[in-house]
């Protein structure tokens, strides 16, 4: 690929679900390095899905990355009617966010606005 590119790219597994990361150059550098002060984004798919379909923010960034709750909930080791709840919890605590975001590849900053 030729095209000179600012963000990062997204590749799945057969299955949809997210596998690989590539990145810039220079933001690789800045990770590794430690100099990174990149703030955890939000993309606007995700800030469309809770505000349009009016879904909780843990629920539009699993739709965002195409995960079914089962897939969430079998990372988290519970149950999908346990992942349901937590996810449809309009505050849900801090512990459970910290699970959620781990098993989903976030930060906890991502999912916590």
């Amino acid at each position: 690929m030729n095209a000179l590119t600012d963000g990062v790219q997204i590749l799945r597994d057969a299955g949809g679900h997210p596998a690989f990361a590539v990145l810039p150059f220079a933001q690789y550098q800045a990770l590794v390095s430690g100099k990174s002060k990149a703030e955890p984004a939000i993309p606007g798919k995700v800030v469309d899905l809770h505000f349009d379909k009016g879904l909780t923010p843990v629920a539009a960034w699993r739709e965002h990355l195409r995960l079914t709750q089962a897939e969430v909930a079998a990372r988290m080791g519970v149950t999908q009617a346990a992942f349901a709840q937590m996810e449809a919890a309009k505050r849900p605590r801090k512990a459970t966010l910290e699970k959620i975001a781990a098993a989903m590849g976030l930060a906890l900053e991502q999912l916590s606005w």
